[in-house]
Order: C-alpha cells, then sequence, then structure tokens
C-alpha cells in the first residue's frame, strides 16, 4: 500500500476499552453516569420529529446560538458547576467562581468535541519551529497532536507528589518560546493547581506566549481561569460537554478565550470542516446549557459519590490521590496495576489502566452511579482478600 512518509509516522491515541462482547459496568473513560436532562431528550426528539428536513440541510456553520448559550451559562455558573448555587430552579455562581466580567458569545468557539477543538488549537498556535511545554503525565492525545502536526514538544516531569511542577514548567517556556498545554485538573492525576497558580505563571511568562488550560473536569471541584481572561489575551481555555454536561455522546467542544484569538480558531475550522456541529448536537447543546441546575446537581452528586470512594479505597490500603475530578486516580500496595484491572474486569467491570511507564501501578476509575460504585466496591473486596 503507498502511503505518505507523514502517515507511517503517526502514533493514533488509544481511547479506553469500548466492550463489545458482554455488557460491563463502565468506569474507564471518565463519562457522565447521568443521561441529559429531559428538557434534552425531549428537545431531540422534537427537532428530529417536527423538523425532520433540517436533516437534510447544513446546519448553522458558526452555532451562533450556541454560542451564546454556552456564554450565558458560563456567566450564571461562573464556570464550576459543583459548587454553582441552585435556587428555585434558578442558579447563581459560587462567590469564589464568580466572573468579574461578561463572557460573551464571541468569546466562545464550538467544535466536534475537545478533541477537535485542541487539534485546531495546536495548529493555531503552537509552531513546528519550537518546543511547546506539557506535564510528562497529563492527557495522552497532546502527544499524538505534536506528532500528526510534527510540533516539538518538551515533557516536564511531575514532582514527587504527582503535582505540577510550575516553576520548571515556566522556565522551560521561558527557554522554548513555544508557550505550553496543560489539563487542569490534570488527567489521568486528578490534582489542580488553583487559578492563582495559573496567574503566576503567566504573569512570568512572555506576553506573546500562549497559555492553553484545558478544564474537561473543572466543574468538579476545580477553579476555572475563565476570570484571568480579562487580565491576559494569551490565555486560552478548553472546556467540554462530555464531562459535567453528560454529552460525550453528543460531540460538543468549546474553547474560552478572546474574540481575536476565536477568529484565528475559526480560521483553521474554516479551512478544514466548515460544518463542524450537526444540527441535532447544536440543539441538544442550547437546552443543555439552559438548563444548568440539572447539571450543577449531578456534578455534585458525582462529587459525594467520589469523596466517599476515597474514603473506601483508603481505607482498603490504596494510595489515592486527592481528586478535583470526576476520577480516583489509585494503587495497591501490593497488587500491580494491570493485575487490579484484569480482576475487577472479570467481574464485570472496566476500569482504566496505563502501561505507560512511571504510571504503571496506578488504575483510573471513574466515578459512577451508588449503585455501580457499590458494586466496584464488593468486586474490590474479592481482590483483595
Amino acid at each position: 500500500m503507498i502511503t505518505s512518509s507523514r502517515m507511517k509516522g503517526l502514533n493514533p491515541y488509544v481511547p479506553g476499552e469500548q466492550p463489545k462482547d458482554r455488557v460491563y459496568i463502565k468506569l474507564n473513560t471518565n463519562e457522565n453516569p447521568y443521561p441529559p436532562c429531559h428538557q434534552v431528550q425531549q428537545a431531540v426528539i422534537d427537532f428530529v420529529k417536527s423538523q425532520p428536513q433540517k436533516l437534510a440541510l447544513y446546519p448553522d456553520p458558526d452555532s451562533n446560538e450556541l454560542h451564546e448559550k454556552i456564554a450565558d451559562m458560563l456567566n450564571k455558573t461562573g464556570g464550576v458547576l459543583c459548587r454553582a448555587r441552585v435556587e428555585g430552579g434558578q442558579v447563581t455562581p459560587s462567590p469564589e467562581d464568580k466572573i468579574p466580567f461578561t463572557v460573551t458569545p464571541d468569546m466562545i468557539y464550538t467544535g466536534n468535541g475537545s478533541d477537535e477543538v485542541l487539534s485546531f488549537v495546536f495548529y493555531a498556535f503552537f509552531d513546528s519551529g519550537k518546543k511547546f511545554v506539557m506535564p510528562q503525565f497529563t492527557y495522552s492525545f497532546y502527544p499524538v497532536y505534536a506528532g500528526f502536526y510534527n510540533i516539538p514538544m518538551d515533557q516536564v516531569p511531575l514532582k514527587e507528589d504527582w503535582t505540577l511542577d510550575t516553576d520548571e514548567m515556566l522556565s522551560r517556556v521561558k527557554e522554548n518560546g513555544g508557550g505550553m498545554i496543560f489539563a487542569n485538573p490534570n488527567a489521568p492525576t486528578s490534582l489542580a493547581l488553583t487559578r492563582d497558580q495559573v496567574r503566576q505563571m503567566i504573569l512570568k511568562a512572555n506576553k506573546d506566549e500562549i497559555f492553553i488550560v484545558d478544564e474537561a473536569y473543572v466543574d468538579f471541584g476545580g477553579e476555572s481561569c475563565i476570570p484571568l481572561l480579562q487580565e491576559f489575551s494569551n490565555l486560552l481555555i478548553v472546556r467540554t460537554f462530555s464531562k459535567s454536561l453528560c454529552g460525550a455522546g453528543m460531540r460538543l467542544g468549546y474553547t474560552v478565550a478572546s474574540p481575536e484569538l476565536m477568529k484565528i480558531i475559526t480560521t483553521v475550522k474554516n479551512s478544514v470542516n466548515h460544518f463542524p456541529l450537526d444540527a441535532v448536537a447544536q440543539k441538544a447543546g442550547c437546552i443543555a446549557c439552559e438548563n444548568p441546575a440539572y447539571y450543577a446537581d449531578c456534578a455534585r452528586k458525582v462529587c459525594e459519590e467520589r469523596d466517599k470512594f476515597y474514603n473506601f479505597l483508603k481505607s482498603r490500603g490504596f494510595y489515592v490521590l486527592e481528586s478535583k475530578t470526576n476520577f480516583l486516580f489509585a494503587k495497591h500496595p501490593d497488587i500491580p496495576g494491570e493485575e487490579l484491572y484484569k480482576r475487577i474486569k472479570e467481574q464485570g467491570i472496566l476500569i482504566r489502566h496505563f502501561a505507560t511507564p512511571g504510571i504503571e501501578d496506578f488504575v483510573r476509575i471513574t466515578v459512577g452511579t451508588p449503585e455501580q460504585m457499590e458494586k466496584l466496591k464488593c468486586a474490590i473486596e474479592n481482590v483483595i482478600k
């Protein structure tokens, strides 16, 4: 088969296991255990039934209504759902999350899941002639994009406590001049920098160096960096509907940044895929944004179950990091990570194991419903007896 030299050098992303042979309790890909709100479900049904012709027509290429709804949701929630205050169905931000300006639709870009959004961000802001900085252990798609676009990367080891080494990352950004990306809270470690820690890094960097913060999990207890956009024009934030908005199946991701940066990403989009979001996904996303109270409740339930399971694992001798996400990163002192994964899978439950050297003893466990987590507790008890 004849292929390009570029094709031969690709190292594709390996997603979490998607079972086909049997039904598992699926706690391996950080999906939300709760369905979208009933308003989203009904809106999708009504859209297809009452406006079937729209499926034959191209959707809004710029998702204008969706951008308006996302901006409104962020202003109402402060960008952190688990702490948003809900009263009488109305949502207001927790004081520590209140955004000190109004997020506007021209500060939003949406794409086909945050993975596509990240791809466009890499293309738009990282240069093939300069190394960009990223943590050694973080979202494993980042190195894939680096290889795809032939962008050199500089991976900074984490500290012994698994936190990001912000001083070293900043030092290398200054040395390389190619910008930085990191997930906050980080995956798979589940730990988060404070907003001020991120602010201090950007303050000390050059103003022409891009800082990309991936906030896929921030709704479960992190501190969003959206308030920092008032101060920094070189900051871009990536977010997703897949986790806290119960929408992994809809493929909706978005960025928040200055209108100038959004125009740059839109240029990339229009050079690759003019219509990244289908009409049904746009409708579902709009209705989800109109119902933040439901998703705030889901986020709180996940956080409560996460903290209970954290205590369970600690009581059973596991080493567990204190999570600000919808998953836990843990290891057992006597059972290797791969063996733990396999033995739990035998009992009908999937968790995630990474063979990556340095974290191969850990497993990553997505937080499910209380019923699912009780079954996982039983499975773990059976393994460690």
